[in-house]
């Protein structure tokens, strides 16, 4: 197996005894006598710096994961509880089936259908199975042993811990976990974006008593593919998403000493267990990486070492296509494949619930996967008497994912971490942004995606797939045609997905940059082209975020001379490139659109074009822009089209005589002045997060302005306008290398590492982030025990 060691003197195994010679530190054993059968001899040394930061050492994988299990616990304990709860199916017995879910773990809209899926995947062994595959195409040995001592380390917290976070204290579902109960979260985060984003359609479907309703056209009939393309586009609308990301990293041509650098900047939720928490994780001569792992994951799923960084972009490949069933006659629970017939696979699931009798319900399983009446909320897919639709995830048979972060963390190069790629093949729903110490930079999109080319597209869609496929990349092929199997590339480690050289790769430009659009413009200069269309689209529009990134980081790389200070001042930045193409039109054409208003024009035309706490006229053009985008078609807001020749400046020129413009500049107007804000209020006096009564000005914009920082508030208009922050920046990084040991490195994790208000971690982080201030990364020995926070904790079992 590929593995790469460190090489670092300083990290030996008196790293383990650091605490009995630590100067001036108090040193805490978390021990006691008694020992859980599943933790014994466990233990690791956990050494905290400021804003809560560990730094964990463990002599063995197993022993690592104890300390990250523990450590875990100790800030996130209610948020991991109820994730566990998630994945065991037994979130209607606790909090009633009709509540709704964080959505951290899949897209179910309510507990019961939660329940139902994730009690499915329990009941069929289906994690049990994976974990028995062997190595690549199965999890490592070393990530078992992580995930072992992880739920130990969990165990062992709960065990010797009392419960102050008012969110679960003295709650009875805060139980033990196991290590299978870690690998089924770890599960559920590979299929989000396949199984996971159909739940309900999934434990919805059902076989038909009778010829039901028409959608459209006659009885029996496919949906719309009209309407249907228009859905699956909205499936996959960055506006739409709680998750995405920016990342960046610069070749040695652009920096100032010839070493690479990397700029992170992912999108996710501020509350609930899709959250990032920080750390850093050491087994003295085998791995050191610092950076932050997704709540529940034994790895660190983005971060960096003394030789490379890496960060990752939510990815436009489509995790999972469609297969369309032609039903035997007679019977809708059986269909045709090559002519012959072959029964689906009832799955019945019994779901306890709070308050009632248990829920038992049947799921639909065939060769290519579950059955599903719907995809999302607005893709109907009817189970008729003639025809139904099976979900195909490849993802279901992957729980490799935090194998590449292992092989990410040892990594000594780019070419170590496209080596890792190749091997483990495991990333599900994202891009891989690189920089190493050497100065090469890597672009990556190995994601496991099922084996959809366009020739095959083209021979088996259905007239729906048709439709669906060049405008969405959700491929529906024929289910009856044995010719129309997905295949195999020799390259691949599992059956019926895209091996790795098919994948989009680009290498050592002078920068490569992702902010959830396709591949094609991860660098202007050098356009990524000749990949299939399940992977993403080629000469497009492309969103405003990745323009006005790729305008920002092509500009950074025409300088040169670039350090670590540019990438933190590029984060915070707060430009808005909708208010550079559009601003100065609505304020010539706000005159006419609102006569007898001229506040409106003069608060248009003085804003500085960005979304820092203090702009004045950022929450007027926000409003304004949000309406007139969801209201005027794509085609219709811009006089200049879209051209492939010049994608990062076309389309422009805002169309103000587009029908609806005024409409939307007066209710932007109206709804401000309803909730009482003043059009000039500055952003950071209603764009708040409230920490401990206090409440916390933030910066930065939504999706649809461009704006890197990205901050998506919830609009309230009866509670006075904007509150707290959903979704939007989470932990940042700027890393890079000075010829030392040492990377330099800055992070910052906006929402702070713990959910307990009782913490004092609880809302640190946000307070920098507020302030455009960052966290100095200690990552070498030295560093740590400089620390004045430095506080050390003796964890066993």
């Amino acid at each position: 197996m590929f593995r790469t060691r460190l090489r670092r003197p300083a990290l030996t195994g008196a790293a383990l005894a650091v605490v009995a010679t630590l100067p001036g530190a108090a040193a805490a054993d978390a021990g006691d006598r008694g020992h859980h059968p599943s933790d014994r001899g466990l233990s690791a040394v956990v050494r905290y710096t400021e804003y809560g930061i560990p730094h964990i050492v463990g002599k063995d994988y197993a022993n690592l994961g104890f300390g990250t299990g523990w450590a875990q616990a100790a800030d996130q304990i209610c948020t991991l509880a109820d994730g566990f709860l998630t994945v065991n199916g037994e979130r209607s017995r606790y909090f009633g089936p009709d509540a709704a879910t964080d959505g951290s773990l899949s897209s179910a809209a309510t507990n019961l259908s939660s329940d139902l899926y994730f009690r499915g995947v329990k009941e069929a062994g289906t994690v049990e199975a994976l974990l028995g595959t062997p190595a690549p195409a199965g999890p490592s040995r070393e990530l078992r042993e992580l995930m072992r001592g992880w739920a130990a380390g969990y165990n062992a917290w709960l065990r010797k811990n009392r419960i102050t976070d008012p969110a679960c204290a003295g709650a009875d579902w805060v139980r033990p976990v196991t290590a299978l109960d870690v690998a089924r979260r770890g599960y559920a985060v590979s299929v989000l974006g396949g199984q996971g984003r159909a739940v309900d359609g999934i434990t919805s479907s059902r076989p038909p008593a009778t010829p039901p309703a028409p959608l459209t056209g006659a009885p029996g009939s496919s949906p719309d593919p009209e309407r249907a393309a228009a859905a699956a586009r909205e499936l996959f609308a960055a506006g739409n998403a709680t998750m995405g990301s920016n990342a960046v990293a610069f070749s040695g041509a652009t920096t100032a000493n010839g070493r690479g650098l990397l700029l992170g900047n992912p999108h996710y939720p501020w509350q609930g267990g899709r959250r990032f928490w920080q750390s850093q994780q050491t087994i003295p001569g085998e791995l050191n990486v610092s950076g932050a792992s997704l709540l529940g994951t034994t790895v660190v799923n983005i971060g960096f070492n003394d030789k490379v960084a890496w960060s990752h972009t939510v990815a436009t490949g489509v995790p999972f296509n469609l297969h369309q069933l032609t039903l035997a006659p007679g019977d809708p629970t059986a269909y045709l494949v090559g002519g012959r017939p072959e029964r689906m696979t009832p799955r019945q699931v019994t779901v306890p619930v709070k308050g009632g009798p248990p829920v038992t319900r049947t799921q639909w399983w065939t060769r290519y996967g579950p059955v599903v009446g719907s995809l999302g909320a607005q893709l109907p897919l009817p189970w008729t008497t003639t025809t139904a639709y099976a979900l195909n995830d490849p993802n279901a048979a992957n729980l490799r994912a935090s194998d590449t972060a292992l092989g990410f963390a040892r990594s000594r190069s780019v070419q170590d971490m496209a080596e890792t790629l190749r091997r483990t093949q495991g990333l599900p729903w994202v891009n891989t942004i690189a920089a190493d110490s050497a100065g090469h930079s890597l672009f990556s999109q190995a994601q496991v995606l099922p084996r959809i080319t366009d020739e095959l597209a083209t021979r088996c869609s259905t007239p729906l797939g048709r439709a669906t496929y060049p405008s969405s990349g959700v491929a529906v092929l024929d289910g009856s045609r044995a010719d129309c199997a997905l295949g195999s590339d020799p390259d691949a480690v599992q059956p019926g997905v895209f091996g790795p050289a098919r994948m989009p790769v680009l290498r050592d430009t002078p920068y490569v940059e992702n902010s959830n659009d396709s591949a094609w413009l991860t660098n202007a200069e050098r356009p990524l082209t000749g990949y299939e269309r399940i992977f993403g689209t080629i000469a497009t529009p492309r969103s405003l975020r990745t323009r006005g990134g790729v305008e920002d980081v092509a500009a950074m790389a025409a300088r040169g001379g670039l350090t670590v200070a540019d990438l933190q001042r590029q984060q915070f930045a707060n430009r808005v490139p909708a208010g550079d193409l559009a601003a100065a039109d609505v304020a010539r054409a706000c005159t006419a659109a609102l006569p007898g208003d001229p506040e409106v024009c003069r608060v248009i035309g003085a804003w500085d074009r960005t979304v820092d706490a203090e702009s004045r006229g950022a929450l007027l053009f926000d409003r304004f822009w949000r309406k007139f985008t969801a209201s005027v078609p794509s085609a219709q807001q811009w006089t200049v089209p879209f051209s492939p020749a010049d994608p990062v400046r076309t389309p422009h020129t805002l169309n103000t005589a587009a029908p609806g413009f005024s409409k939307a500049l007066a209710d932007a107007v109206a709804e401000l002045r309803a909730a009482g804000i003043p059009l000039d209020a500055p952003l950071g006096a209603h764009q708040f997060v409230v920490r401990k009564g206090d409440r916390i000005p933030v910066s930065g914009g939504t999706e649809s302005l461009g704006v890197w920082n990205k901050t998506e508030p919830v609009w309230n208009t009866a509670g006075g306008g904007y509150t707290e922050v959903a979704h939007g920046t989470s932990h940042v990084q700027a890393v890079g290398w000075d010829g030392s040991r040492c990377p330099v490195a800055r992070t910052l994790l906006t929402y702070s590492q713990s959910s307990n208000p009782a913490s004092p971690h609880h809302s640190d982080q946000t307070r920098l982030y507020a302030g455009e201030r960052w966290v100095t990364s200690r990552f070498c020995e030295k560093d740590i025990l400089r620390s004045p926070a430095l506080r050390v904790v003796v964890v066993r079992g």
